[in-house]
């Protein structure tokens, strides 16, 4: 599946569903009623998808065994989504959630083998990743599998090297696509692979393997303490990272899924949070990469659960009894503007950045929140949008015009 150039499409709005009643572990006794009042919630403030995680070892509990039951839960959802209008992109390796690591025992324990290097492991999870793929396409609203949530926080555990890291991703991208070539294939990973000079995911991953570029945008990696919680610099990072995307890419038409994003506490506190919602959304709505914003998450997290981080119990949309919250309202107001189409986008400088983050991954420290050169973007950004464009790209007319850059900009 080929997505249409952002700009000439109608931006895209969901959530991250989280299910108000028992988190993920409400897939062991999965409820089709309570997953309708949760999405029922969704659909009426106007989003139009939502992106969900199966926990993988409780599908796939051995490597030659997946369990049937699971993929009908799964499925069953589709189909609850699609009472009310979404769309639905199923992330397949769970992998990692809201800090805990979801992993099966044949990966673990006296098994412990690497998800990345291990031939056997990686054959068991092509026949997971053919497996659900065939069956979630399946369904019409089904638009995307991703192959996994932020698989790239895994790796401490499970040694790699950034070329098994690109390889492990190249080939499951290929089992997903032979068994549904009707969807995106998706590769998900968090903003470390941008920012950490050390990561063994690197950018050239997120921009060249998959359909399309997925972010995840954190405040909390140290952009809020640059100048709190409705400064330039947090309200504008989203933006920030949808642009570093939009220029490691080599097609300058790549679209950008701005697939994670939400106001953490303690970094933005809960009165603030409606005007970091509408100013994040006034900053990165406009950018012509732009191909939708998925919020997470939907529904927060019930406090009688044990041993998450903080932050993780207040970041949903909704309270776990269905109450609304203003933050929400203002994201639901963003929605209905949205619909009276999408304005073409106007001609933006570009600052130039002298790392080109394709070939020196190593240099990644240098674009990170804090750096020299996020400092300057954020002092300009302040001005109307900015792109960033790469220093070899920068004297190129033909590439500047399909990413609607009329000047370039150099650091002071």
């Amino acid at each position: 599946m080929t997505p249409q150039p952002p700009s000439q499409a109608p931006l895209r709005f969901g959530a991250n569903y989280v299910p108000s009643a028992g988190w993920f572990y409400s897939w062991l006794d999965f409820s089709a009623d309570d997953a309708r009042r949760d999405l029922a919630d969704l659909a009426g403030i106007g989003l139009d998808h939502v992106r969900v995680f199966p926990i993988w070892p409780w599908i796939q509990p051995n490597r030659t065994l997946i369990r049937q039951r699971g993929v009908d839960d799964l499925l069953s959802l589709v189909d609850v989504a699609a009472e009310f209008g979404l769309g639905v992109s199923v992330d397949l390796l769970q992998g990692h959630l809201s800090s805990f690591d979801f992993l099966p025992s044949w990966v673990l324990t006296w098994h412990r083998r690497s998800l990345f290097t291990d031939p056997a492991v990686r054959d068991g999870v092509a026949a997971y990743v053919d497996r659900l793929t065939r069956e979630v396409a399946t369904r019409d609203n089904v638009f995307a599998v991703t192959l996994g949530n932020e698989v790239d926080n895994l790796w401490p555990s499970n040694p790699t090297t950034p070329e098994d890291s690109t390889r492990w991703a190249a080939e499951l991208l290929d089992v997903a696509r032979s068994a549904a070539p009707r969807l995106l294939a998706l590769h998900s990973v968090y903003d470390a692979t941008w920012y950490d000079p050390g990561h063994p995911f690197r950018p050239v991953d997120a921009t060249d393997l998959g359909g399309l570029t997925t972010v995840h945008s954190w405040v909390f990696n140290g952009v809020s303490a640059v100048d709190g919680p409705l400064g330039p610099a947090t309200v504008s990072h989203a933006d920030y990272l949808v642009e570093l995307a939009a220029a490691s890419a080599l097609d300058p038409a790549r679209p950008v899924w701005l697939q994670e994003v939400g106001a953490p506490r303690p970094d933005i506190g809960e009165r603030d949070a409606p005007a970091f919602v509408r100013g994040l959304l006034d900053a990165v709505t406009p950018n012509p990469a732009l191909w939708g914003v998925t919020w997470w998450c939907s529904h927060d997290l019930d406090r009688s659960l044990a041993d998450f981080p903080d932050r993780e119990y207040d970041l949903g949309l909704f309270t776990v009894d269905h109450e609304i919250k203003p933050a929400t309202r203002e994201l639901a107001a963003v929605v209905a503007e949205s619909r009276a189409g999408r304005p073409a986008p106007a001609p933006r400088p570009a600052l130039v950045c002298g790392v080109d983050l394709r070939t020196q991954p190593e240099r990644r420290g240098e674009v990170a929140p804090g750096s020299e050169f996020h400092a300057e973007w954020v002092r300009l950004r302040q001005v109307g949008p900015l792109a960033i464009v790469g220093a070899d790209r920068a004297a190129d007319p033909a590439y500047l015009a399909a990413r609607g850059i009329d000047a370039v900009l150099t650091p002071a």
